[in-house]
């Protein structure tokens, strides 16, 4: 028996109410994955954390947080400032207004398929 990619039973295209169903694949791959999701959710409650900071948080390495970092930055959904401290280097990363409009759509799409899952 296939199943649907829709969590829950729709009257139609866009579901009950012309509201469009909750689908696993619409979530934003971007922040879906576990490491940037943990960088994002971080820099949503700080006002921004250093390269550091990141890499205790979220328990991981200097290449993880680099990697992932960049991807968020690419998309401009984290802003990252460079400066020294002294003659040390210092890498701080903040959540932009499009990173924060693009959390706040994946969880409230994440809220649905939860509701949608527990209707079943």
């Amino acid at each position: 028996m296939a199943r649907s990619n829709a969590l829950h039973k729709t009257s139609g295209p866009h579901g009950v109410g012309g509201r469009r169903a909750a689908s696993a694949s619409d979530l934003d791959r971007l922040i879906h994955e576990r490491m940037r999701l943990g960088i994002v959710s971080a820099l949503a409650v700080n006002e921004s954390l250093t390269f550091s900071d990141l890499k205790k948080l979220l328990k991981t390495t200097d290449g993880n947080v680099s990697v992932h970092a960049r991807k968020l930055e690419d998309a401009e959904y984290i802003a990252c400032i460079k400066s020294f401290e002294g003659r040390v280097p210092k890498t701080e990363y903040r959540l932009t207004a499009a990173g924060r409009r693009a959390l706040e759509r994946y969880l409230d799409h994440m809220e649905a398929l939860i509701h949608a899952t527990r209707e079943r």
